[in-house]
């Protein structure tokens, strides 16, 4: 008669191959995840000669309150009719925002840059709260230059003045 030998217990790194197929899933997503928050950067940057390019980097300058590189992107008529006592970039009307380009319109000499402005307002029970306005650029091309002509009222800046400069 022989003895029945009891079979061994599996080693606990084979009892289950598929767990460890999860845990490798696991952490390639959460690499992944990393490399992906690590190395996001700023929106590309759209050609400086078009419609959407001007109101990019007037926008960035506005947001980044500088005042003085916004108004080389602004007409002849928008700085004349500047009233330097409602600026955005002077208080705390640009923080929160972001901006996305909706479409672009090019009609000869003037053309037309629809955007979204995103604000979010602070924290609350159940998270921020955020707005979402579309809202439009009206640029004119002067030489070969595209200038904008009006701005939406939150994005609005106007230059200090010098000393010898009239109301």
């Amino acid at each position: 008669m022989t003895s029945a030998v009891p079979p061994t217990p599996a080693s606990p790194a084979r009892r289950d191959p598929a767990l460890w197929v999860v845990l490798g899933l696991i952490i390639l997503l959460v690499a992944v995840a990393l490399v992906v928050v690590f190395t996001r950067s700023e929106p590309a940057l759209l050609d400086a000669g078009t419609p959407g390019g001007v109101v990019q980097r007037y926008s960035t300058a506005v947001l980044d309150g500088d005042e003085t590189s916004a108004a080389r992107y602004l007409s002849a008529a928008a700085l004349a009719d500047c009233d330097s006592g409602e600026t955005a970039a002077d208080s705390s009307a640009t923080d929160d925002i972001r901006i996305n380009l909706v479409d672009t319109t090019e009609r000869g000499s003037t053309a037309d840059v629809r955007v979204l402005i995103i604000t979010s307002y602070g924290s609350g029970p159940f998270g921020s709260s955020e707005y979402e306005a579309e809202e439009a650029f009206e640029l004119v091309r002067v030489d070969e230059d595209w200038l904008i002509d009006e701005a939406p009222w939150r994005l609005t800046v106007c230059p200090p003045r010098s000393q010898g400069d009239t109301p």
